[in-house]
């Protein structure tokens, strides 16, 4: 799909990643709709964008019937990126009962939503494209993140089941799963350091991933370092050893104090 000239909305922009993927959409000739909860940074993030016909738009996608208002006030969208998350990291029974629904509405439940209500035009017009921003915690079990990872496999299979249904249509359906993220995501947010041995990538690196799989109509998108794409996919193929793998000390670890810092952001 060509993105000169098209519009985009983009939830969970004023993050570290949305940031990279409203500038990258931006430099293609698109026009952004950045979505999230903080009107100020909607407003400075806009001004920093190239190009024209940007805007903004403040919705809390964890209040239930914000995410229909939300395509409602965007009007006709080419392209969806649907990037906003919610930390589910903690042990199960430190979740309270909104924390859990909160967690699955606004990296589950809003992009189905949200989805269903953009691609009966997009069907209409043969074109549109839909991007969900999930994590390789998507395909591996990791310590403490039960409601996380339920969240990100859950739209890691609703992207592709999506794609199924609309293989022929002219509107695709793309996964991009980053690994672990310096400078913005999970551990920037929460003031801890990924484990190590491991590497990192870049926020722009995934924004990049989100242009190509719009532009190439890719099915999936990993972003991480070479080892870590391995250990997810062995992890998806083979839980039994990621599980044992991740339960070390190192891996217990860093994610109790990734826990311990993202708990407040629930």
């Amino acid at each position: 799909m060509k993105l000169e000239g098209k519009t985009a909305l983009l939830t969970g922009a004023t993050g570290g990643l949305g940031r990279a993927i409203a500038k990258a959409l931006a430099e293609k000739g698109v026009s952004v709709i950045v979505t999230s909860r903080k009107a100020d940074e909607l407003t400075s993030l806009v001004a920093s964008l190239p190009g024209e016909g940007h805007r903004t738009i403040v919705a809390d996608l964890g209040v239930d019937g914000a995410a229909e208002q939300l395509v409602a006030d965007a009007g006709d969208v080419d392209v969806l990126v649907a990037n906003a998350g919610l930390p589910g990291t903690g042990t199960l029974d430190s979740f309270s009962e909104e924390e859990i629904s909160r967690a699955l509405r606004v990296n589950l439940e809003a992009p189905m939503r949200i989805s269903r209500e953009l691609v009966p035009s997009m069907l209409e017009r043969g074109e549109g494209h839909l991007v969900y921003v999930a994590s390789l915690a998507g395909k591996a079990p990791s310590p403490r993140s039960a409601v996380y990872n339920a969240t990100k496999f859950g739209l890691r299979g609703f992207a592709l089941g999506l794609r199924c249904d609309l293989d022929g249509s002219g509107v695709g359906s793309s996964i991009v799963s980053p690994g672990f993220v310096r400078e913005a995501g999970m551990f920037a947010d929460a003031g801890g350091k990924a484990p190590a041995g491991l590497g990192t990538t870049s926020p722009e690196a995934v924004a990049a991933a989100v242009v190509r799989a719009i532009e190439r109509d890719k099915h999936e998108i990993a972003v991480a370092p070479r080892r870590q794409r391995a250990l997810a996919h062995l992890g998806l193929a083979t839980p039994a050893i990621a599980i044992r793998a991740a339960g070390g000390k190192a891996g217990r670890k860093a994610a109790d104090q990734l826990a311990s810092g993202q708990t407040h952001k629930r």
